[in-house]
């Protein structure tokens, strides 16, 4: 249940948001590519990953930041209610190949996203709010400042 649906009063300054938990996979990637028509190597190919610095295949950034989204709209109930949202990244999030014989639920890289209503304000009886987002992969965070301005019930 969203606070939208509980009334204004689940939307006090400091309220946290429940959190999400993203298991993504290298088939995430490709699904995501096709539907971005961002098909840059390094998304799908540890050499090429490798060959420029990276740890191996990354998440596209523009994925990862959806999730982040995701966990707001998913909270707030309303997907129209987002005004601004913004990501700084801090770390590529990189996606292991599927290893045979490992558990499904250990398979690909696990996103962890959590966030807090920061600050309320009200201007001309529109209440709105600010968001701050964490992103997170084996406990090294993913997202920088990361934050959405939403709009909030009266």
């Amino acid at each position: 249940m969203s606070p939208f649906e509980e009334g204004a009063a689940g939307f006090e300054e400091g309220a946290a948001l429940p959190p999400l938990s993203v298991r993504l996979s290298r088939t995430d990637l490709v699904r995501y590519a096709g539907a971005s028509g961002d098909f840059n190597p390094i998304h799908w190919s540890d050499r090429v990953a490798e060959s420029v610095g990276l740890p191996g295949v990354i998440a596209h950034g523009m994925l990862s930041m959806a999730f982040g989204g995701r966990l707001v709209t998913d909270w707030l109930g309303d997907p129209g209610g987002v005004l601004a949202y913004q990501v700084r990244f801090t770390r590529p999030l990189p996606v292991p190949d599927v290893v045979a014989g490992v558990d499904e639920d250990e398979k690909g890289a696990l996103l962890e996203l959590s966030g807090t209503l920061k600050s309320v304000s009200e201007q001309d009886g529109v209440r709105t709010g600010k968001v701050d987002i964490t992103a997170t992969f084996e406990g090294k965070t993913v997202f920088g400042r990361a934050s959405a301005t939403v709009r909030l019930p009266s």
